[in-house]
């Protein structure tokens, strides 16, 4: 009799011990790390605004779209003022923008969240053609204001100078006007929305120049030009000895949430800041030796 009762405790015990197991009582099972505190990212998420930021954003979407299949990621431009509009209305997730949200007239910075995700240097860019590669910032100046209307009066070819300009929304024309033009007005000449565009038509127009970011000189369709010497370099923009950069900002309408967090936590991963940046052609913000406030102060950090 004993012997039956001693049995009878075994079976019962064993049988807790299953029992356990397979309700993963016993902390063996295997956590799945793809998943954010115990949920699996979700959602949608509109992103719109700058089209300097636009190629970095969708490269660092199509990565995170793909390790986190339940979530959609659509990346619009349209200009940094658009973006902050958006994002300022709720119509959109986040909003990029190459300035300031303080930048923008009618834009409610006190309820926006900055998101510094990169910065990006910005220089004038001609056509290959006009025979220069390096312009004073005076002249560069005299060149948008239409003082100096044919690049032989600066070393280059007796062609006539063709500006090509981005809209008053464009945050890339706000820095390069601030930075490059000493806040000068720049002349009447060719407007156009996207930055693909305006390598487009400098690379087809004789005697044309513009102004684009560096992640679009990945070919020899458009010539960046050197400013005094200096030239557009990612180091040159680190030690802030070359002029013309500015933050890349993702805004949010207050803090963020769900998908849209943890998106912008990926903008600041080692995978986004050491890899995709560099490949993009923008600049991680931990790597500048100098920084800028919203009024255009630099000072060395």
């Amino acid at each position: 009799m004993n012997s039956l009762k001693k049995f009878s405790l075994l079976l019962s015990t064993f049988s807790l011990m299953m029992f356990l197991a397979a309700c993963g009582g016993g902390g063996g099972g295997k956590k799945d790390t793809s998943d954010t505190g115990g949920k699996k990212v979700s959602g949608s998420i509109v992103v719109s605004g700058s089209t300097a930021m636009q190629p970095l954003v969708a490269a660092a979407a199509e990565q995170f779209m793909t390790d986190n299949p339940n979530v959609d990621i659509q990346v619009n431009a349209g200009g940094s003022g658009t973006g902050l509009s958006q994002v300022s209305e709720g119509s959109v997730q986040i909003g990029n923008s190459d300035v300031f949200a303080e930048e923008k007239e009618g834009i409610p910075a006190d309820k926006l969240v900055d998101h510094k995700v990169a910065v990006v240097g910005i220089t004038a860019a001609v056509n290959p053609n006009v025979g220069i590669k390096d312009i004073s910032k005076d002249n560069l100046i005299k060149v948008f204001t239409g003082k100096i209307t044919n690049w032989k009066d600066v070393g280059g070819k007796d062609q006539k100078i063709v500006l090509v300009n981005r809209p008053d929304a464009s945050g890339t024309r706000a820095v390069f006007n601030k930075f490059g033009l000493n806040g000068a007005t720049p002349a009447e000449g060719i407007t156009e929305d996207s930055s693909n565009t305006v390598k487009k038509i400098i690379n087809e127009t004789a005697g044309a120049v513009g102004y684009l970011a560096f992640s679009y000189f990945t070919d020899n369709k458009v010539t960046p030009l050197s400013i005094d010497g200096v030239e557009p370099t990612d180091e040159n923009v680190q030690t802030g000895k070359f002029p013309i950069w500015a933050y890349e900002h993702s805004y949010t309408k207050g803090n963020p949430s769900g998908a849209t967090k943890t998106f912008l936590d990926y903008l600041m991963s080692d995978d986004v800041q050491n890899k995709l940046l560099k490949a993009q052609g923008y600049l991680p913000v931990n790597k500048m030796q100098v920084e800028r406030d919203a009024k255009g102060n630099q000072t060395n950090k």
